[in-house]
């Protein structure tokens, strides 16, 4: 059983990690024409494979502020 507390970032993590899957998965269907041959998807379409930037800006800024709180944790029990 895990009894871990979650800590300072750790949502910001998961869901940088959801929305980082969801623009990967957004890259692969938009570029998958462009292989096939088929029609193109139109330009909109493109703008959702940048999610896959954001959910990684979200997940490093979780690890950041993960590491600042156990510094500040490190710091208060000296």
């Amino acid at each position: 059983m895990n009894t871990e507390t979650p800590s300072a970032g750790d949502l910001l993590v998961r869901i940088g990690g959801i929305v980082f899957l969801i623009g990967a998965l957004a890259t692969i269907v938009t570029v998958a024409p462009l292989f096939l041959g088929t029609e193109p998807f139109p330009a909109p379409a493109y703008f959702v494979c940048m999610l896959m930037g954001a959910g990684f800006v979200l997940a490093a800024a979780g690890v950041v502020r993960g590491a600042i709180a156990q510094r500040r944790a490190a710091r208060s029990a000296t």
